[in-house]
């Protein structure tokens, strides 16, 4: 990958940002000294997102410590983008305040070439219990760098188009498996209400909020964040009718006040009925078909939106990792090994549902009746979507790096967190789109400098 070797020239460049799996079933996990087998104590600090998954984690983390005495695990729940400041300033200046990290496909090659986080492969691959093999190839390549793996996915998704079967019906529309952004939109219009908005999309500023799903379409109308030759390409027609097109759906049909929304507040307002479609995370479909869920076995799934490209999806996975500062090593595997784990992916479908079952991330979940009958809504067309999207080239044009909806250079967090703020102020009026792209324009090209 282009952009993971000139990365390895910026050294420490990073800190210019800164800001036996037993356990599941019986008997305990042998961890090593410092986990309290020999008496002592040890208190794990994992700092993780907000997300429905993370947040099953931390209720089933009591089947962990009961069966490995001694260990206690802190779970610090932040927001996204503070868990992505929180972390990074903490791994760059290797303060040590956590012990196991959950960070994206973006950060986790990066931070590993950067020396920051334990490689855990020969600790992996030495464990056959564990299969890394299983691991779904996309998302354990995407966690690679030279050869060694730096994280293990938690879950691994794409992105898709959700909509309420019953609402659509209601206003006469039908969507197909593969629709187009021009067909969503006017779609979205039809079925808008003054106490349902026909979509949901995320506009809260952050690279990892607004600019996820906005980077795909950006993509699919033809633009990208540069060229084959490191030149921004932000301040283009491209750019301008992408983001243009973004802001007039969300004008006319989408949630009021959109910059106070991200995947959380679209769930809930599609859980609710308070909102008809939302072009999202394929791991939401798992949390809009769980049990306690009202929209359950009303809603309707197809491939993200396209305009130009055949495909718009992107391609994630949130992970968990071990900062080379931790102390705790032997504990910290333990516990990434245990909720990394085909045992643990049974523990969540036996104790939660197997709806809330972590996707995207093992070959053998997709194997499993319980979770076959639980997601047959979902889990067919999020596999299609994850072995369809193209990393290395998800727009129209080629580009010197391997990403879908991030640029794989260390200076894009802090690129796309400015940028997806001017774009936010130009969705709540408060500026123009040329003045927001021509911002974000300059911002980009001091970025691309570095690697031409």
């Amino acid at each position: 990958m282009l952009a993971r070797k000139r990365m390895l020239t910026l050294g420490s460049g990073l800190v210019a940002l800164t800001m036996s799996v037993a356990a599941c079933s019986s008997g305990a996990v042998s961890t090593g000294a410092d986990t309290g087998a020999a008496g002592g104590s040890v208190t794990l600090n994992l700092a993780t997102v907000n997300n429905g998954q993370m947040k099953d984690m931390e209720k089933l983390k009591t089947e962990y410590e009961s069966a490995n005495p001694g260990v206690k695990v802190n779970f610090q729940v932040m927001e996204e983008s503070d868990l992505r400041s929180a972390v990074t300033a903490d791994v760059a200046s290797g303060a040590g305040q956590y012990d196991i990290v959950t960070i994206g496909a973006y950060e986790t090659p990066q931070w590993g070439a950067n020396g920051w986080l334990q490689d855990l492969t020969s600790d992996l691959r030495s464990d056959s219990s564990y299969d890394v093999d299983d691991i779904l190839p996309p998302v354990r390549d995407a966690l690679t760098h030279d050869g060694k793996l730096y994280a293990v996915p938690f879950y691994g998704e794409s992105s898709i188009l959700m909509y309420n079967k019953e609402l659509l019906g209601k206003a006469g529309v039908t969507l197909g498996a593969n629709p187009t952004w021009q067909e969503v939109a006017a779609a979205a219009k039809k079925v808008n209400t003054a106490g349902t908005a026909g979509i949901c999309m995320r506009g809260k500023p952050g690279w990892g909020d607004l600019f996820a799903p906005l980077t795909t379409v950006v993509q699919t109308f033809g633009g990208n964040w540069y060229d084959d030759q490191w030149n921004a390409t932000v301040d283009t027609p491209e750019w301008k009718n992408a983001v243009t097109f973004y802001k007039t759906m969300l004008d006319e049909s989408g949630e009021k006040d959109p910059v106070s929304y991200s995947f959380n507040e679209c769930l809930t307002a599609l859980k609710e009925g308070k909102a008809a479609m939302w072009a999202d995370a394929s791991v939401a479909a798992s949390m809009l078909e769980a049990d306690d869920s009202p929209v359950k076995g009303k809603m309707g799934y197809a491939h993200m939106p396209v305009d130009k490209t055949k495909e718009s999806g992107w391609l994630w996975s949130w992970n968990l990792a071990i900062p080379a500062t931790t102390k705790h090593k032997d504990a910290a595997l333990t516990f990434v090994k245990w909720a990394t784990s085909k045992d643990y992916i049974k523990l969540v479908g036996q104790k939660i549902g197997w709806s809330n079952v972590p996707p995207g991330s093992r070959t053998s979940t997709y194997a499993i009746p319980e979770y076959k009958e639980a997601a047959k809504a979902y889990a067919p067309i999020t596999l299609e979507v994850m072995s369809s999207v193209n990393p290395k080239q998800p727009g129209v044009n080629p580009q010197p790096w391997v990403g879908i909806q991030y640029v794989s250079i260390p200076e894009f967090q802090d690129v796309g967190n400015k940028c997806a703020q001017y774009v936010a102020d130009y969705l709540a009026n408060r500026s123009s789109v040329d003045d927001a792209l021509g911002k974000c324009q300059a911002d980009a090209q001091a970025a691309g400098d570095k690697h031409q």
